[in-house]
């Protein structure tokens, strides 16, 4: 199974890589149902100005649409980052059979590190989670971006300062 997780990962990154080319944060997403790509999307939150438009919730509404039910049951869902809790929310209420993510995500991950809505039992649904699947490519991916980000405000504040001291 590890190969064709990390076959679907290397998907969801070519999607974050998407993103990142539109200047949204590089997370990816592909569903998958019975070995075959149903749904894939990335990050489109800056460019509809849209708080829910992340990839996650975007897959699933394709997948949805693709397969003509609300119910994904035997769906896995390959995403670069660990999904936030509207995410996991939208996992649970399409009924995902598994989730694979690639890196954690330690300020708003809900499918094991900050809290695991995924299997929680309360919920009468509950999604496998494979963890760190590709980690060090994701990772390194939004690390990076995230980097160029803080680089590119530093040299803005730079070129202003300039500015304001020669008038």
């Amino acid at each position: 199974m590890k190969n064709n997780d990390e076959y679907y990962m290397n998907l969801a990154i070519k999607e974050a890589i998407k993103a990142k080319e539109k200047e949204e944060v590089p997370i990816g997403a592909v569903i998958v149902l019975n070995g075959e790509v149903i749904a894939s999307a990335h990050n489109l939150r800056e460019t509809t100005q849209n708080a829910i438009t992340h990839a996650e919730i975007l897959a699933i509404q394709e997948a949805c649409n693709k397969v003509e039910s609300w119910r994904l049951e035997d769906a896995d869902l390959y995403v670069t980052l660990e999904p936030c809790p509207m995410c996991s929310g939208a996992i649970i209420l399409s009924r995902i059979k598994r989730v694979v993510y690639g890196a954690s995500d330690p300020k708003a991950g809900c499918a094991g590190t900050l809290m695991n809505l995924l299997n929680d039992c309360r919920f009468n649904h509950q999604s496998e989670v494979v963890s760190g699947v590709l980690e060090n490519e994701c990772s390194e991916m939004l690390s990076n971006f995230f980097k160029e980000i803080r680089l590119r405000k530093k040299s803005e504040k730079k070129k202003g300062n300039l500015s304001k001291s020669t008038n």
